[in-house]
């Protein structure tokens, strides 16, 4: 099993990778024969997840798609770095009490 900071990182990296995708597509709006990209989260065995980018199935734009996933990916981010630092400090407090 990982360790709940590692699986917080994950979850950074993944709300990281959404927000690129969806960027990128906002940002290629108007490019003639553009493909959206879409992000693919997959569960790991011991917690956490990764994350790939593919070319979506959608055709056209869906700029309200990508506004939405973009305050997604801002939430979730906050929320598994939120996670990552109450690990830090849980870990900090026990290492201070053994001493």
């Amino acid at each position: 099993m990982n360790s709940i900071s590692s699986i917080a990182v994950s979850g950074m990296n993944a709300a990281q990778t959404r927000l690129g995708a969806s960027a990128n597509n906002v940002a290629n709006l108007a490019t003639e024969g553009f493909k959206r990209q879409d992000t693919v989260q997959t569960a790991q065995a011991g917690g956490g997840v990764s994350t790939s980018v593919r070319e979506s199935s959608q055709v056209g734009n869906a700029l309200e798609q990508d506004v939405v996933s973009q305050l997604q990916a801002k939430n979730s981010f906050i929320a598994n770095l939120a996670v990552f630092k109450t690990a830090d400090k849980m870990t900090g407090a026990l290492l201070d009490t053994r001493a």
